[in-house]
């Protein structure tokens, strides 16, 4: 699953054709870990409609605090460069998809 920083959100995210999950997480973080495995998997499920990368909250204060996310994991779609969902805290695949199902 691909990273994003502040220097290359703009171009990875803002810029993107598909719509994309960017999950906001941190390496001390356990539910974020817990989420890898899960967005691995619909990042390969569902490539062709969504592109899903990661940003580390602790190197990229900048996007973070753009967004105003002060919880880990912290997950957000955005579509035509504009965030259209927020959603926070780990949840399984199945509910993940469930909650994707409307913006992708």
């Amino acid at each position: 699953m691909a990273e994003v920083t502040d220097a290359d959100f703009e171009a990875e995210v803002i810029g993107a054709e598909l719509p994309v999950l960017v999950e906001f997480t941190a390496d001390w973080c356990p539910p974020c870990r817990q989420m890898g495995p899960v967005l691995s998997a619909v990042a390969s499920e569902e490539g062709e409609r969504l592109k899903v990368v990661q940003l580390d909250v602790d190197t990229n204060p900048l996007t973070t605090n753009a967004y105003k996310v002060l919880s880990m994991p912290t997950f957000m779609v955005f579509r035509d460069g504009e965030p259209v969902k927020s959603m926070v805290g780990a949840r399984p695949k199945r509910r993940l998809l469930e909650e994707l199902a409307d913006v992708i």
